[in-house]
């Protein structure tokens, strides 16, 4: 049977921060865009993360552990979306869909780096699959949009 560890409770902690970064650039890149097809794709995108966000953290609850409020930034825990809102501000519809592909294949890494994690309870590997595989399939529609652009 599977156990909840405490590593597994911080591997989804740092999942659930980079979470609330990618929301937050998609938020800024929609801010930054006149194409009405952007906008609506970022802004879909960050509510994404956010109902990913609040998924994350009942997992966590569920399993007793602790939500990390944040603050926590370490070497080895890069924010690949902090790099991805300083360029959202540059106002190139180009430059932030590839950014967003970019981030994109950041955080399949990420999750496919917990999903390796041997100790998942199935409810927390479900949750994962299905959020890494929402990211997967907005990856062809950035692929779209950035051909439109």
């Amino acid at each position: 049977m599977s156990t909840y560890t405490e590593s597994v409770g911080n591997k989804l902690n740092d999942l659930l921060e980079k979470t609330y970064d990618a929301e937050k650039g998609f938020k800024k890149a929609a801010e930054n865009t006149n194409n009405s097809a952007l906008k609506s794709y970022f802004n879909g995108k960050a509510q994404q993360r956010y109902d990913f966000g609040h998924e994350l953290k009942s997992e966590i609850k569920s399993f007793g552990q602790e939500v990390d409020k944040g603050g926590s930034f370490t070497g080895k825990a890069h924010r690949t979306w902090m790099d991805v809102k300083a360029m959202f501000s540059s106002d190139n519809e180009e430059a932030m869909l590839e950014e967003a592909i970019r981030g994109e294949k950041a955080s399949i890494e990420e999750y496919n780096e917990v999903l390796n994690e041997t100790s998942l309870p199935t409810s927390t590997s479900q949750v994962l699959n299905k959020q890494k595989v929402a990211i997967e399939n907005g990856l062809s529609t950035i692929n779209t949009l950035e051909d439109l652009s």
